[in-house]
């Protein structure tokens, strides 16, 4: 008997400690849980490209989390006019509370959902009038076919001589991208009643149609076409982060079309006060510098630290072309058929 307990006590103490590791491992996730429970979350709606490691996603959460003892959590739909077909679908049943990457083009279609609650429209630096009680802009910039200095020694100066060229492009889905819903608006305030006329030209040019940018942009970097419809911010990318001068931007004597991108609360939202906060966070200085060098566009409030050198060697086209959003919806669906009819000619 004496042996057999002298046996079984080693034993014992260990079991004692296993029991105690087990509560105690148990206890924190139990408190991991409560305290998980008790953080917040705000779902942000937003582009496939906004919340890559490589786009401003990353740096925007680490910040705003750091300010708002809160979870942020990233929901992507594609390009910019994905986000709005996945809410047009969703209806009031959609778990976002915040949507970032609506354009103006978009906006009247957005609003017309009934989804989105009025905001504050903060100062910017804009460089036309904005205003819209539903939506706040976050960064802006010219859409514009983008090209390899090495590969294209002369470009073409306007759309009319791209469409006479022997140029190869790569352009975006206008359905389910706002570059290609910008390129089908830039030709239509371009050139009214001729521009079913330009895209019967132009459709010799277009090698493929992709859904949204980073496809595009992709496989121009690749080298299977001459131009892609990008920014004329896109070269500062290959300038700053890779030290590559070879990017440029085409300016175009037409004029090029100006996108500003959007981000606006839902009324459906559980944290209104938390979604407002992070508007208000998306135009201070952090969330607008990291703007400027990760999504590559101007930012909808200068930094105090202004824009990063390498940008002042951009184009700035020489006329800016707009459509009012109050003026797209009733235009929108005839520039998109005249840009399919000639595609599928």
């Amino acid at each position: 008997m004496w042996q057999q307990t002298l046996h079984f006590r080693p034993l014992r103490r260990n079991m004692e400690k296993l029991m105690k590791t087990i509560l105690l491992a148990a206890g924190g996730a139990f408190l991991a849980t409560i305290a998980a429970a008790q953080t917040p979350v705000l779902n942000v709606l937003t582009y496939d490209s906004f919340a890559t490691e490589w786009g401003p996603g990353p740096a925007i959460e680490a910040g705003f989390e750091a300010t708002c003892a809160c979870d942020l959590q990233f929901q992507t739909a594609g390009d910019g006019a994905a986000l709005l077909a996945r809410l047009q679908l969703e209806g009031g049943a959609t778990t976002a509370d915040v949507v970032v990457g609506l354009d103006t083009n978009l906006a009247e279609a957005a609003r017309q959902t009934g989804l989105f609650a009025p905001v504050s429209l903060a100062e910017t630096n804009l460089p036309m009038a904005f205003s819209n009680a539903n939506f706040v802009p976050f960064d802006w910039g010219w859409f514009a076919f983008v090209y390899d200095k090495k590969q294209l020694t002369n470009p073409p100066k306007s759309l009319a001589e791209l469409a006479d060229s022997d140029v190869k492009i790569i352009i975006q889905d206008p359905r389910s991208s706002t570059p290609g819903l910008g390129l089908v608006l830039w030709v239509k305030a371009a050139y009214g009643d001729q521009a079913a006329a330009l895209w019967e030209k132009l459709s010799d040019n277009i090698i493929t149609v992709t859904p949204g940018w980073s496809e595009a942009y992709g496989m121009f970097l690749e080298g299977q076409a001459d131009m892609v419809l990008s920014y004329t911010t896109s070269p500062a990318y290959h300038l700053i982060a890779e030290n590559d001068d070879s990017k440029a931007a085409a300016p175009f004597e037409e004029g090029h079309f100006m996108q500003i991108e959007l981000a606006g609360r839902l009324t459906g939202s559980d944290q209104p006060a938390l979604a407002d906060q992070f508007l208000t966070y998306l135009l201070g200085d952090a969330a607008q510098s990291a703007l400027i060098t990760t999504n590559w566009m101007y930012p909808a409030r200068t930094p105090a630290a202004g824009l990063p050198k390498g940008f002042e060697t951009l184009i700035t086209p020489a006329k800016s072309l707009t459509i009012p959003a109050d003026q797209v919806e009733s235009i929108r669906q005839a520039a998109v058929d005249e840009w399919q009819a000639a595609l599928a000619k």
